[in-house]
């Protein structure tokens, strides 16, 4: 289960936003999806390996930035940590998902 929200765009698309424990290390991250419908968006996270996502309620809505940011990229999947600290700019998905290099 996740913090997060959701927010409907006027063509009738929604951007779900969710914070999520990050997988391979501490702390947490948020992610964007862009998606015709929050059961899609949910759909797309899982087909990437995160099973348990679920959305329950709209406590933590994507913020006017947050929708533009993921609206501007061209898979409509981006994350950052949570908090932001610094203003850390959005990265791709596949960046959260792949393994951390080993030295």
């Amino acid at each position: 289960m996740a913090d997060g929200g959701f927010t409907k765009l006027p063509g009738g698309n929604v951007v779900v936003a969710l914070t999520l424990p990050r997988p391979l290390g501490e702390g947490g991250v948020r992610v964007l999806v862009h998606a015709a419908n929050r059961a899609r968006a949910l759909t797309r996270l899982r087909n990437l390996g995160l099973r348990a996502v679920y959305l329950r309620g709209n406590s933590a809505p994507p913020t006017p930035d947050e929708v533009t940011a993921v609206l501007h990229h061209p898979d409509g999947l981006i994350w950052r940590t949570s908090p932001d600290i610094g203003g850390e700019l959005w990265h791709p998905i596949a960046a959260l998902l792949r393994p951390a290099a080993t030295v």
